[in-house]
């Protein structure tokens, strides 16, 4: 095959072609985004991962046996479309089994946290290899920073404030894969931010590992520089933005301030994603969580005090070792009274070197799978009470890029899946509309506010 500078030497026509693909969270999107700007164009020609190319990076994510799994099958599904690409694996999982990767058959390239950032100069040579190249560090030189953030995969954009974890939750690897908690300037952020703006999207998703925590190691140092109040204070300034929306973020560190920012901000959306894992306190004992079950009531409750239609996720994991059916009902019970409008549910797989890897009281495979199944109808149900509690107000719909089926999609700025027929002329555009009704498929419909 040949390699890179051959290949550059050709007509534009002939340069190499790369494709990309993420796992997991909107972090690991934003940093694809950023490693793809790398790839000039003016070097390398970016097509869909559904196409034959020259280069195949894959962004891995660690969180669930599943992503492992379909690292596997990206793998083979890039070596059908070219035998003879160059299949660059990256990222967290790169991190944690390098050489679990590097067995895969077809793979050429490994790099872990903080060499995947230097891709490009990695990929100089696309010959396949006979031996894989494999660069991860150890996890304690993962200690600084690097700004990132998505622009033109979708409508909104998302921008990396935030990285790594200083908490030490029994079944997660994060802190593992990406270190300790650190954080990007404010300066940095907000010049980010004006970036994004620039370049026509009118909303924005701060994203991070655990973004509460955003201040910490600012400067390379270990105390709060700056608190996440502060960032997005100096965020709603910004008027070339019309909308940002807070990703993830822990509910003992998502405080009454916070809240109360959010409800009053003309920018922040009322849209939270609060991680709950459980509703026993049992479990979240064991799992080394900071917070307890009241705690929990009180910040959700607190939000529909101060935003009544604000949208509310959750994050839930069924199975963890020690969980009885007992548990399980409280955790149940516990969603069913709480207003929140929907769930990720995450069924616990074992993660290697975790605590909870070694814990007594396995659940079984047929019994995690019937408790995930029960939690997924329950927030069905959610979603759907939450969205026809919506029904006869008003809202502004930021609708996306994609024709699905003749149609067009968006969501309302609390979170409300709307679509209407396909018109390219509403792509990333923000309408007033009034939501007046569910159809068949669970989206909701509108007519038009003048």
């Amino acid at each position: 095959m040949e390699n890179i500078k051959q290949l550059q030497k050709k007509k534009a026509t002939h340069l190499p072609k790369v494709a990309f693909h993420t796992l997991g969270c909107k972090l690991n999107f934003s940093e694809t985004a950023t490693i793809a700007r790398d790839f000039k164009p003016s070097r390398f020609d970016k097509v869909s991962f559904d196409s034959p190319a020259d280069v195949y990076v894959i962004n891995t994510c660690s969180v669930t046996e599943n992503a492992d799994k379909r690292l596997k099958g990206l793998v083979q599904k890039a070596l059908k479309h070219n035998p003879n690409a160059f299949i660059a694996a990256i990222g967290c999982y790169a991190q944690l089994q390098p050489e679990a990767i590097a067995s895969l058959e077809g793979v050429d390239l490994v790099l872990g946290a903080t060499e995947k950032f230097k891709l490009i100069d990695y990929i100089q040579d696309l010959s396949k290899k006979e031996q894989v190249e494999v660069h991860a560090c150890e996890i304690e030189d993962a200690n600084f920073y690097e700004s990132s953030y998505s622009l033109s995969d979708r409508t909104r954009a998302f921008l990396k404030v935030q990285d790594g974890c200083d908490y030490k939750c029994t079944y997660c690897t994060i802190p593992q894969a990406r270190g300790v908690s650190r954080s990007d300037s404010l300066t940095n952020v907000l010049e980010n931010a004006e970036k994004i703006a620039a370049a026509g999207l009118k909303e924005i998703v701060l994203t991070g590992v655990n973004i509460g925590d955003y201040g910490k190691g600012e400067f390379g140092n270990k105390k709060h520089e700056h608190t996440f109040l502060d960032l997005i204070t100096a965020l709603d300034q910004l008027k070339s933005i019309e909308r940002i929306r807070i990703s993830s973020i822990e509910p003992n560190l998502l405080k009454d301030e916070i809240i109360a920012f959010v409800g009053k901000s003309k920018r922040f959306v009322p849209h939270f994603h609060i991680p709950l894992q459980s509703g026993s306190d049992k479990v979240l004992k064991s799992m080394k969580r900071r917070y307890l079950s009241s705690l929990y009531k009180d910040r959700i409750d607190y939000i529909k005090t101060m935003m009544p239609n604000a949208c509310i996720g959750a994050d839930v994991i069924v199975g963890y070792p020690g969980e009885t059916e007992e548990d399980f009902i409280e955790t149940y019970r516990f969603i069913t009274e709480l207003p929140v409008s929907y769930l990720h549910v995450f069924t616990y797989s074992e993660r290697p070197n975790t605590e909870a890897v070694e814990m007594k009281g396995v659940v079984a495979l047929p019994e995690r799978n019937k408790r995930s199944k029960m939690l997924r109808a329950l927030s069905v149900k959610k979603r759907r009470a939450f969205y026809e509690s919506q029904l006869g107000t008003q809202a502004t719909v930021l609708f996306e890029a994609e024709n699905k089926e003749g149609y067009i999609t968006g969501f309302t700025e609390n979170y409300v899946k709307v679509r209407d027929h396909w018109d390219p002329n509403k792509v990333n555009r923000i309408q007033k509309v009034m939501l007046d009704r569910i159809d068949d498929e669970g989206f909701v419909r509108f007519s038009t506010k003048n």
